[in-house]
């Protein structure tokens, strides 16, 4: 993946009604941890991976990447978002002669099924159609994954696409952001 653009990256933190969108920060490691080794987190992203692993391999200090938020709720990281380039390899029919922007997200299982997910990602979609107006974002899940199915309607993103990728069936979806007003 590759940055979004000429924009300073990432933000000052965006804060919504019970969230902020941040840069990682060293006490968010943990949460790491728990959050890629966690096998309901792992189940469409093609497994969890062993905690030991990401013991040795996760920095002390999370790097902070260009178009990766924590999602934060009281002071504690309860999950990911990332808004970034589609490479070379990964083109579609949303953008094909440039990298679209994707949008991905994972939260820890302790926080599905309250809304923070929809609240943290349309938070991300807003910022991102201020920077970048009137630019398409992608989504992929696989379709056997109703629930970010289902939030990806709610955010507005449209059924672009079905497709085989990585053994598994894909959804791909189109989210048009609001024109720049004149």
């Amino acid at each position: 993946m590759t940055e979004l653009g000429p924009d300073v990256w990432p933000p000052a933190p965006i804060r919504t009604e019970r969230l902020v969108l941040r840069e990682p920060e060293a006490r968010d490691r943990t949460a790491i941890v728990e959050l890629f080794s966690a096998p309901e987190v792992g189940t469409y992203t093609g497994g969890a991976r062993p905690r030991e692993e990401l013991e040795r391999v996760v920095p002390e200090v999370p790097k902070r990447r260009p178009g990766l938020f924590v999602v934060d709720l009281d002071g504690a990281m309860i999950g990911t978002i990332e808004l970034n380039r589609r490479d070379a390899d990964h083109r579609s029919q949303v953008r094909p002669d440039d990298g679209e922007a994707e949008l991905g997200y994972l939260f820890l299982p302790r926080a599905w099924g309250h809304g923070y997910a929809a609240e943290a990602c349309a938070a991300a979609l807003d910022w991102f159609a201020a920077a970048l107006p009137g630019e398409p974002v992608a989504l992929v899940t696989q379709t056997a994954n109703d629930r970010s199915i289902r939030l990806a309607a709610k955010l507005g993103f449209v059924e672009v696409q079905r497709f085989e990728e990585w053994g598994a069936a894909q959804w791909f979806g189109r989210w048009s952001s609001p024109p720049a007003s004149a």
